[in-house]
């Protein structure tokens, strides 16, 4: 394991090493560096692959305070500080969307495309932050009961295999993780309006049957960035690239063989 002190969090990732472009991925609510397992084995040959646990997830280590996602980007841009990379590919899904775009805000010099898959720019809608508000203050006071696990992994993941395998990671974690995470989540900026400031190439990624972002916002999320040319849709539910991977590697191979050197 490799880890990093990056602003006052240690940081858990995993790099694949070798001297090809780098690409930087980071994971959604709930889930870890893991669940990027086959976009490593597609891209390893190729790029240098570099997946990173995200505050309150993984092997990272937390120091408990309140956080947003420009944090987190800023998170990424310490990581690549301490791997000595200047410019590279960021991407994520869902809330590694979130970050991805902060990092593109907040160093656009540093970011030579993005990669979004299955997530948005918009803050939360109200009427769905309260429900995944109750969601998350049971979590935090019960833990990943089976009942209540069994419903976020079927938002998630939707695959009877990968479900029960990450719903046993989710008992093994300590519940309180998910309260400052939960607060983050919902209490995300709107940063539509800032998108148009993104132009470098960017990909968009989503799931035909993705209920925890829908489709139109992925549409709205493409139509804001100048170097999109739509969204790439495949079959699957939130995470897509992790139980429909070939179409959303195929996707992404496409997109990385095409940028400018």
């Amino acid at each position: 394991m490799a880890f990093a002190e990056i602003n006052g969090q240690t940081i858990h990732f995993e790099d694949t090493g070798g001297d090809g472009p780098v690409v930087i991925l980071g994971h959604g609510f709930l889930m870890d560096h893991t669940m990027f397992v086959h976009q490593v084995e597609a891209l390893r040959g190729q790029y240098r692959v570099i997946t990173w646990d995200e505050r309150c997830f993984g092997e990272t280590v937390t120091d408990g305070q309140p956080f947003s996602y420009w944090d987190s980007a800023s998170d990424c841009l310490g990581l690549m500080d301490h791997l000595g990379i200047d410019r590279c590919v960021v991407g994520g899904m869902s809330q590694g969307g979130y970050l991805s775009l902060r990092v593109a805000l907040t160093a656009p010099e540093r970011v030579r495309a993005l990669i979004l898959l299955d997530t948005a720019a918009n803050a939360e809608h109200a009427e769905v932050a309260a429900a995944y508000q109750q969601m998350i203050d049971t979590w935090a006071a019960v833990g990943a009961v089976p009942e209540l696990a069994e419903v976020v992994a079927g938002i998630i993941i939707a695959e009877p295999e990968e479900n029960a395998r990450w719903i046993a990671k989710w008992q093994a974690r300590p519940k309180e993780h998910i309260v400052e995470a939960g607060a983050c989540l919902l209490g995300r900026d709107d940063i539509t309006a800032r998108l148009g400031e993104i132009t470098c190439p960017a990909l968009v990624v989503h799931g035909t049957e993705d209920t925890a972002i829908t489709m139109d916002l992925s549409e709205a999320l493409a139509a804001g960035l100048p170097g999109c040319s739509g969204v790439v849709k495949v079959g699957g539910a939130h995470a897509a690239n992790l139980t429909n991977p070939v179409p959303v590697n195929a996707a992404i191979l496409e997109f990385l063989g095409g940028l400018p050197a």
